[in-house]
């Protein structure tokens, strides 16, 4: 079923994962967790084309961090992997950090703690940019 928004959603960290996920609940989506940036790279490959909305990716992760997980789905040949929005949530907020984030191919950054109104509007933005 297409018509519910479905987020991937990389965190490593078991309690920002879960405050993450409720948040993005709310707004009716639905949520997949991987917890390093291999595995959303591997869940991504394994979904058929328009499956996922957009993603969130933490920066730093154990196994792959978020900037090359980034690079691998962007250089993949996934039919979404040059448009599905991948937005970074990252401690990280000096302008070189949101500046190595959009480097790696990623679209937007959230900062963490995550701000609900930055989160929304975030999710707004890129969704008003991808109608079903």
């Amino acid at each position: 079923d297409y018509t519910v928004r479905r987020f991937l959603l990389t965190e490593d960290n078991a309690l920002n994962m879960e405050i993450a996920v409720e948040l993005i609940r709310v707004t009716g989506a639905s949520v997949d967790c991987a917890v390093n940036g291999l595995e959303a790279v591997e869940m991504f490959m394994a979904s058929p084309a328009g499956f996922y909305d957009a993603i969130f990716m933490d920066v730093q992760m154990p196994v792959m961090d978020g900037y090359t997980a980034t690079r691998k789905i962007r250089a993949s040949g996934h039919p979404d992997a040059k448009a599905i929005p991948i937005i970074a949530m990252t401690a990280n907020t000096f302008t070189e950090d949101i500046d190595a984030a959009l480097a790696s191919g990623m679209n937007g950054h959230i900062a963490k703690p995550v701000d609900v109104r930055a989160l929304y509007q975030i999710i707004a933005e890129f969704l008003e940019a991808r109608p079903f």
